[in-house]
């Protein structure tokens, strides 16, 4: 038994010190690579001191005051189905993560059992066992070790997940909230503009009857109006289904919400005009999320590799007995067993080999989507920035359009009142300054909420709402 004992062991050392020297990486915690420009980038903002005035970092009440999207938003922190899957998700991986903890731990068995026999009618004879049998995997190759560190990654994986839901789940919130009241800001324009264009076609029928129009003008402003009533109908479907939209996020059945139309948000502050560092963007969880996947890969190629060397097991079994071998004693005695087991895998028909190939491809996959997640980030910040910036730009544009098509409207209406039967097409003239004036109005309001929703967006892609 010593002898055996001896060989075990001399053969653990010798495995050992050759893990050592080829594969001493596979006990190594996962470090992010710095081979590419981008990635030492982000390596580099993860260890700067984070800017607690971000947009991205301020709390999600502060970006969004009014008190009606408040508290829409937190209703749907607290019912939204997505956000309490991501959080039960959390709860599996911390589970996991715990059982991978544990697997450190030896594993005990209780297993008692009796018999009882009889030959050639003699008294029966009970014999009974009481063993308690321990294993435990020694964990010298790093087989338990990298799965525990993937549990754990993949728990961290988890938990910005579920980060990222809350951050979608809160612009969305209120992108449907700004979007809602845009419609109903244009819906209530086309109405007012509908009832005024409906008196306009009946004075063009008078005036044709007077003889100082032709019934082109009448059958022209008629389809005008008809037109704006096509547009009613079209706004007030988009608004019915904004308003289930928004039910859905709060997880509630359909209904109407009451909110203000022509609502928008502030500007951004100032220092987003030179564009925003990696800092910021280092700061999204799904990046982190991309991060931890790179990771749980990383830890996967090492459990493929430590597959190449060999798994030590102890075992006890010991306990309380009254079968001594071929003899039953009445008392029992107390037994135990010790034994170690080094099983190294010789062939595998290849199965380790492939399997290591394919995390190696699966690593690298992970490090490419990680870099395209940090890219794509980047570019989603550069598109909000620039739709707000152009933007803005546009609503000075469509604000003194709009001022000059009123000025037209004011001037078409006065030509018209103060000269009818000299100018007998004018109104004519007045019904298209309208026309074009409403055209500019709704363009307005369109603007305004891309605008909106370019800030919303902007805050979404900087991670906000953490």
């Amino acid at each position: 038994m010593k002898l055996i004992s001896s060989k075990i062991a001399s053969a653990v050392v010798v495995v050992t010190l050759g893990v050592t020297t080829t594969g001493c990486h596979i006990y190594k915690k996962f470090e992010l690579p710095e081979d590419t420009p981008i990635t030492r980038e982000y390596k580099q903002a993860l260890e700067a001191e984070p800017d607690t005035t971000a947009l991205g970092n301020l709390p999600w009440t502060e970006v969004f005051t009014d008190p009606v999207l408040t508290d829409l938003i937190s209703q749907a922190l607290e019912n939204n189905k997505d956000l309490a899957n991501a959080r039960l998700n959390v709860e599996i991986a911390h589970a996991n993560m715990l059982g991978a903890r544990l697997s450190y731990l030896p594993s005990v068995t209780l297993m008692p059992n009796g018999a009882g026999s009889s030959m050639a009618g003699s008294p029966m004879s009970w014999s009974y066992q009481l063993p308690l049998s321990v294993s435990w995997e020694i964990d010298v190759f790093g087989k338990i070790l990298n799965s525990k560190r993937s549990a754990e990654a993949s728990y961290q994986q988890s938990k910005d997940y579920e980060q990222a839901v809350r951050s979608q789940l809160i612009a969305g919130v209120a992108n449907c909230y700004y979007s809602i009241s845009a419609l109903e800001a244009q819906l209530m324009l086309q109405r007012a503009t509908a009832e005024s264009w409906e008196k306009s076609v009946q004075m063009m029928k008078d005036i044709k009857e007077a003889g100082n129009t032709t019934e082109a003008a009448v059958v022209q402003s008629a389809a005008q109006y008809h037109g704006i009533l096509g547009s009613i109908t079209d706004l007030a479907t988009s608004v019915e289904e904004a308003h289930h939209t928004l039910s859905l996020l709060l997880n509630v059945t359909p209904q109407r919400w009451a909110i203000q139309p022509g609502l928008s948000l502030d500007e951004l502050p100032a220092g987003f005009n030179a564009g925003v560092p990696m800092s910021a963007l280092a700061a999204r969880p799904d990046i982190h999320a991309s991060e931890r996947a790179l990771a749980v890969a990383y830890y996967a190629t090492n459990q493929a590799r430590a597959a190449f060397y060999p798994g030590l097991n102890i075992t006890a079994n010991g306990g309380f007995t009254n079968l001594l071998g071929s003899m039953i004693k009445n008392p029992g005695e107390w037994f135990i067993n010790l034994a170690g087991q080094l099983t190294a895998p010789l062939f595998a028909r290849g199965q380790n080999i492939a399997r290591l190939k394919a995390t190696k491809a699966q690593q690298q996959q992970a490090m490419n989507n990680f870099q395209y997640a940090l890219m794509s980030a980047s570019a989603e910040v550069s598109n909000a920035l620039t739709a707000y910036h152009n933007t803005s730009a546009k609503l000075q544009q469509l604000a003194t359009q709009a001022d000059y098509m009123a000025r037209a409207v004011d001037i078409t209406e006065t030509l018209f009142t103060n000269a009818a039967s000299s100018y007998p097409t004018t109104y004519l003239e007045v019904l298209t300054a309208q026309q074009n004036y409403l055209s500019v109005q709704m363009n307005f309001i369109n603007c305004n909420l891309i605008r909106t929703s370019a800030i919303i967006n902007l805050y979404q892609a900087l991670g906000g709402g953490r």
